[in-house]
C-alpha cells in the first residue's frame, strides 16, 4: 500500500479548513452511525463498506444490558456498522452471516449468529463451566431444545433484540448498525484468528450481489 509522508506543521493551515469542510458535508449528506469505525476492522467495496468490533469487556454491554448480560453466558457481540454510499438500496441476508473461527489445527467452524430469542435461551439456561475443562474444545452445536420462558427470559430477549441489527435493508446513503450475537462459550481467545463472513450483500434494485465481505477480526 503506498503511504504518503508530509510535515504536519507546515501543512497544517492548508489542512484544517478542508477538513472542516468534509466533516460538515458528510455530516449533512448522511445518517452517520453511532460509533466510530476508528478501532473497528474494515472493509469496502462497491460503494458498502462494513465495519466490526468484537465487545470483549463486560463494561460494553451494561448500557444494553442493564442486568444480565449475554457475555457473562459466553456469548460475544460484534458491533457491526453497515454503510451504503451508493446511490442504490442494499439487502444484507443477515442469517447467511457466519463468524469463522479456528478451533484447533484440525478443527475450523463456521458459527452462526444468534437471533434475539437463542440469546436469551442462552444467558437464562446458562450452565457454570468445568474450570477443568479444555479450553480448546469444540464449541457445541446447538440442540435446539428450549428453556423455560419467564419474564427474565423476555427482558433479555428485548434487550438483545433492541440492541441488535434490526434491519436487513440499507438505504441509499444510510448506515445501519448493531449487535451481532455468537455463542464463542467463553472463549474470546477465538477471535485472533476469526473472520467475520457476510456473503450476501446485494442491490435491490438490480437484484445485483456484491462480492463478499470477510472481515479479519485479528486486526
Amino acid at each position: 500500500m503506498r503511504k504518503d509522508y508530509y510535515n504536519p506543521m507546515r501543512n497544517l493551515a492548508i489542512i484544517v479548513p478542508f477538513l472542516a469542510a468534509a466533516l460538515f458535508s458528510a455530516g449533512s449528506t448522511a445518517q452517520q452511525p453511532q460509533t466510530t469505525m476508528k478501532a473497528a476492522a474494515i472493509e469496502s467495496h462497491e460503494g458498502v463498506t462494513i465495519s466490526a468490533q468484537p465487545w470483549v469487556d463486560a463494561a460494553n454491554y451494561k448500557a444494553k444490558f442493564p442486568k444480565k448480560s449475554p457475555f457473562g453466558a459466553g456469548v460475544v457481540g460484534i458491533d457491526t456498522i453497515i454503510r451504503n454510499d451508493s446511490d442504490e438500496s442494499m439487502k444484507v441476508d443477515l442469517d447467511e452471516i457466519r463468524l469463522n473461527v479456528t478451533v484447533s489445527e484440525d478443527n475450523r467452524q463456521a458459527l452462526e449468529s444468534l437471533r434475539p430469542d437463542d440469546v436469551a435461551d442462552v444467558v437464562t439456561g446458562a450452565k457454570i463451566k468445568d474450570p477443568t475443562a479444555s479450553h480448546r474444545s469444540p464449541i457445541p452445536i446447538p440442540t435446539g431444545q428450549k428453556v423455560g420462558r419467564d419474564k427474565h427470559w423476555v427482558e433479555i430477549q428485548k434487550a438483545a433484540a433492541d440492541a441488535g441489527i434490526t434491519s436487513s435493508i440499507v438505504a441509499p446513503h444510510h448506515s445501519v448498525q448493531g449487535l451481532l450475537y455468537f455463542d464463542l462459550q467463553g472463549q474470546i481467545d477465538l477471535l485472533k484468528t476469526a473472520h467475520l463472513y457476510i456473503p450476501d450483500v446485494r442491490s435491490l434494485e438490480k437484484n445485483h450481489p456484491l462480492m463478499y465481505f470477510e472481515i479479519d477480526l485479528s486486526r
